[in-house]
């Protein structure tokens, strides 16, 4: 192929000529939390969906999670320029569609704020990789469009966020 079209292929693709970076899911199995489960589900208004009945139809529920702990091991990207991103995966189970849900997060030090649908991610942190393990605490809160739902008998909705690893080469 002749370098002109390579160049052509390429831009229309949207593939970076410049930089090209490497992705990697991070391991997170040494967080003491691996999986964070929704203590109370609020309505929009603040008021426990349960203590909803014959009021206003809530369309949102929220779920606050609290502090969460994350420790990734990155160990093997140590002293290289690196991305990471915090991803909430699609499809989500018990929702018709991705798009009914959000994470929102606040980060305590390292990684910045932000939220993200169904099937987005998002920078959390970028720089060189200093430490084998790094550690963060994400106040997690979750939005879901109750009209989304679809829950069969004895489901239940479950999301499991994760982080990736970009190392720029």
């Amino acid at each position: 192929m002749n370098p002109a079209r390579a160049l052509v292929l390429a831009m229309v693709a949207g593939i970076p000529l410049a930089a090209t970076a490497l992705t990697a899911r991070l391991d997170d199995s040494l967080s003491p939390r691996p999986q964070v489960v929704a203590p109370q589900v609020l309505s929009e208004h603040g008021r426990p969906l349960d203590d909803m009945l014959g009021e206003a139809v809530p369309q949102y529920g929220i779920s606050r999670f609290g502090q969460v702990e994350y420790r990734l091991a990155t160990a093997p990207y140590m002293g290289k320029r690196a991305r990471i991103f915090y991803v909430v995966p699609a499809p989500v189970q018990g929702l018709r569609s991705p798009a009914g849900l959000r994470m929102t997060w606040r980060g305590s030090g390292q990684f910045a704020d932000g939220s993200a649908r169904g099937g987005e991610r998002r920078l959390v942190w970028s720089g060189v990789v200093r430490e084998r393990v790094m550690r963060e605490t994400l106040n997690l809160t979750m939005e879901v469009r109750l009209s989304e739902l679809m829950l069969r008998a004895q489901g239940a909705l479950s999301v499991e966020s994760y982080f990736e690893i970009e190392v720029m080469r």
